[in-house]
């Protein structure tokens, strides 16, 4: 169904709406001037829904408190409502909002609206079912804030590259991980390093996954679906986390002029395996060049030579730039030429 917005004001729905939903609807909330004038839309949130509430938005806001919203309808309904052109997902990566995720974005992308991400569980377990919806409505899906926030590695990976023969991931694309080992290295306990990037807005209130492993192997496995076309769910994935016991390791790489990383890699030589290594990198290393939170991922591309991309802010706000990113790749007009 069209938006009687359509084009230059698409309406938006946002599902979810935790530190990195409400981030993002700061952004079009804030920033529809300076939008409409450098990309020529407009975004306008029209809905903002959650498991036992939603909101109608039909000025475009802003949210009113919690208190003031309504019960929720069928997702369905209120895209009839809107009129909307895109749902924005922000919900939890866990088991227990995996099957709600899918189910909104598959009953979206069928009925033709578009679906940016930054929620993960369903994008593991239902990619088929959602590339097959988005074929039969017509409609796209975009994922950069489930594989980096705002670093546009998914960009890279679903066209940057295309052509250029690449045949391996190496990448740094978690980071709390990286900081907590900069941490390590300088002398730091386990305990004393998350709780510093907690106070910093970097790590989550549990870090588990992103110490794990599991966070970094889960971005490199969707980014080789991208890459080579691989089944997320059919991934095998080995880690090695970042615990107690790195701590000496991470001081010694450091004494050696070294920097200890949690590096995820994959290669199309190797279909569906995605590893997670502490890896001492070496200067000259574009993953050893990594401070602080920042991340990178290098495609290698044999014939192209190495290409690499690096930064990014780790937070609510880099994960809901990247959504406002993914929100404009699939509603700014394309024009001609350049464009």
């Amino acid at each position: 169904m069209s938006s009687p917005h359509a084009g230059s004001d698409p309406a938006v729905v946002l599902s979810g709406y935790g530190p990195v939903g409400r981030a993002y609807a700061e952004q079009l909330l804030t920033r529809g001037d300076g939008l409409a004038r450098d990309h020529g839309v407009r975004p306008r949130l029209a809905a903002v829904r959650v498991g036992t509430a939603q909101v109608l938005l039909p000025d475009g806001g802003p949210v009113p408190p919690r208190a003031e919203w309504a019960p929720p309808a069928e997702l369905e309904e209120i895209l009839d409502r809107t009129g909307a052109r895109v749902l924005v997902q922000a919900l939890p990566s866990s088991p227990k909002a995996r099957q709600q995720a899918a189910e909104e974005a598959v009953l979206a992308l069928g009925r033709g609206v578009h679906v940016v991400t930054a929620t993960k569980s369903h994008l593991l377990s239902h990619w088929s079912e959602l590339g097959e919806a988005a074929r039969s409505g017509g409609s796209l899906i975009r994922i950069s804030g489930a594989t980096g926030a705002a670093l546009p590695a998914a960009d890279l990976a679903r066209t940057g590259v295309r052509g250029l023969g690449c045949r391996s991931l190496r990448a740094c694309p978690n980071g709390t991980a990286t900081f907590v080992l900069d941490r390590l290295a300088a002398g730091d306990s386990l305990d004393r390093a998350v709780g510093e990037a907690r106070r910093r807005g970097i790590a989550e209130a549990d870090p588990t996954a992103d110490l794990s492993g599991g966070d970094a192997a889960t971005k490199v496995g969707l980014l080789a679906a991208l890459l080579w076309g691989w089944e997320p769910s059919a991934v095998r994935v080995g880690t090695e986390a970042v615990d107690a016991r790195t701590g000496p390791a991470a001081v010694a790489a450091a004494a050696r002029g070294n920097r200890l990383r949690a590096v995820a890699s994959a290669s199309a030589d190797r279909p569906f395996v995605v590893e997670v290594r502490l890896e001492e990198t070496v200067p000259g290393d574009p993953l050893h060049a990594l401070t602080g939170p920042e991340k990178a991922v290098v495609y290698g591309c044999p014939d192209a030579g190495d290409i690499t991309v690096s930064g990014g802010r780790s937070s609510p706000l880099g994960a809901a730039l990247a959504m406002l990113r993914d929100t404009l790749d699939v509603t700014a007009p394309r024009g001609y030429g350049f464009g």
